[in-house]
């Protein structure tokens, strides 16, 4: 059998929950052929990051806390389905010749795979190295990767210089990701230095799509990125509560999900 690194086990147990809602503690030390000592430190630390819960024998499936920054490998295993309704309805927005920055998030990852099948000729503008190894095989593509201090948890570009680098470029459109948004506080992200260049992209595009799936909504992370009157709409999936729609429409905020 071959062992897995921790970071792989934390993404196939939180497949697992996605798809069962609750595990036992025994099936994952079978499947992975690890010690039960390890298993327990895995669930600790997912239990720690708020997305699970620990029960007698096992885990629970817990809903995400945005509060706290969720670590990529995790974020790039829930939501798949969303993420992918996203990035189809997204990609709506992008033509051929358009230049679009695309900030750092596993939504923006899809969107990319997205725009590679639908659009020949496009400048992308983006902090994310994940994004750039997607896109980098396109050869009509015109990729400016911001420079900076690489961040290893999220392989992003971040820092002073990331910042410089960014605010030289007025993108067309600005494809958004975002942690958390509500009415009252607006559109909120976690980390820090991604945050930083998310302003600035916002700042210099001429257009600015905000990207949440629907377990965003309603959700309060760490830091104000702008008000949601200052985007033009916000893109998300099927499963929105409809009520929920219909209340940011009557504050003059679309919601499109179809």
């Amino acid at each position: 059998m071959i062992r897995l690194f921790a970071q792989e086990r934390h993404r196939l147990i939180i497949d697992r929950l996605n798809e069962n809602k609750t595990i036992r503690t025994s099936e994952l030390i079978e499947a992975f052929g690890v010690s039960f000592e390890t298993i327990r430190r895995d669930l600790e630390y997912l239990e720690s990051k708020g997305l699970l819960q620990r029960v007698h024998g096992g885990a629970i499936l817990r809903e995400l806390d945005y509060s706290h920054e969720i670590p990529l490998p995790i974020r790039e295993s829930i939501y798949r389905e969303e993420k992918s309704e996203i990035a189809r309805i997204a990609a709506r927005y992008v033509e051929d010749g358009m230049s679009v920055a695309l900030d750092v998030s596993t939504t923006n990852t899809w969107i990319a795979k997205e725009l590679k099948a639908r659009c020949k000729r496009l400048t992308i503008i983006t902090n994310s190295l994940v994004i750039a190894n997607e896109l980098i095989s396109m050869p009509d593509y015109t990729l400016i990767l911001i420079g900076g201090t690489i961040r290893h948890e999220e392989q992003s570009l971040v820092g002073g210089l990331a910042e410089e680098f960014a605010a030289r470029f007025y993108a067309d459109l600005f494809l958004m990701s975002l942690s958390g948004v509500t009415l009252k506080e607006g559109i909120t992200d976690n980390a820090i230095g991604e945050t930083q260049i998310k302003k600035i992209m916002h700042t210099n595009a001429k257009r600015t799509i905000a990207l949440a799936d629907s377990s965003k909504f309603e959700q309060i992370s760490l830091i104000r990125v702008c008000g949601c009157e200052e985007v033009e709409r916000f893109v998300t999936d099927s499963r929105i509560d409809r009520k929920l729609v219909e209340r940011y429409r009557q504050e003059g905020i679309e919601i499109v999900y179809e």
